[in-house]
């Protein structure tokens, strides 16, 4: 039978040794109860979430899950699935705003966008916006595709950058399938975005392809 987290004795309770003894005690099934708040019938916080890891097999991959599909998970709903992730997007961008980076090469940019990509399972399209220095203001995902193709909204990628009061921006998306090599169509969109960028006054620094710790870049056409 479940017990719920209320019933235990004080000293096991998640919240109260996370305040006595600091977060680094508790398990990760601990700290993901912590962020659901309460069970389900039948179902304590601490079970939903050890049943949440071992369904996905692990934080990682927890991590990386899309926002409806962790919604859709029983005794979850928008409302705890939108607590998770945004926990850990909370986490990726405390690892990744300071210092400000500055995207003058490649490299700058695959690194920028690397941690955001973790564990994604399907085509992601990420825009960084940059000020006049190159210095890397906003991250924002605009896109996200199936398994092997997400498009590339120009318009929007556009709207974006000037959205946030940026001059210059570059555009990170993955490959799943491990290969960054990248497609005729990548690169057409490069060229896109090279073109639409110089009628609206803004920067068009790169296209970067991401796949797990590799990368390339998808130079516009000539």
């Amino acid at each position: 039978m479940s017990v719920p987290i209320a019933n235990l004795p004080v000293a096991q309770r998640p919240r109260e040794r996370l305040l006595a003894l600091g977060p680094h005690v508790l398990t990760d099934a601990e700290l993901l109860a912590l962020l659901l708040g309460q069970g389900t019938r039948g179902q304590s916080a601490l079970e939903l979430a050890a049943h949440l890891l071992a369904e996905y097999g692990g934080l990682a991959e927890l991590a990386a899950a899309r926002p409806e599909e962790l919604a859709s998970q029983a005794g979850i709903g928008p409302a705890k699935a939108a607590a998770v992730i945004a926990a850990f997007h909370l986490g990726t961008r405390s690892r990744t705003s300071e210092p400000v980076p500055r995207l003058t090469a490649p490299d700058d940019i695959a690194l920028a966008a690397a941690p955001l990509f973790a564990g994604a399972r399907v085509e992601r399209l990420l825009v960084l916006i940059c000020d006049t220095q190159n210095r890397l203001r906003h991250r924002v995902f605009v896109a996200e595709g199936a398994i092997d193709h997400v498009a590339v909204p120009v318009r929007e990628i556009l709207n974006t950058v000037l959205r946030h009061d940026g001059r210059a921006f570059a555009v990170v998306h993955n490959h799943p399938s491990g290969d960054p090599a990248p497609s005729p169509d990548d690169r057409r969109a490069s060229t896109l975005l090279y073109q639409a960028a110089a009628t609206v006054g803004l920067r068009y620094l790169d296209h970067v392809v991401i796949a797990g710790e590799n990368w390339a870049t998808a130079a516009p056409y000539p």
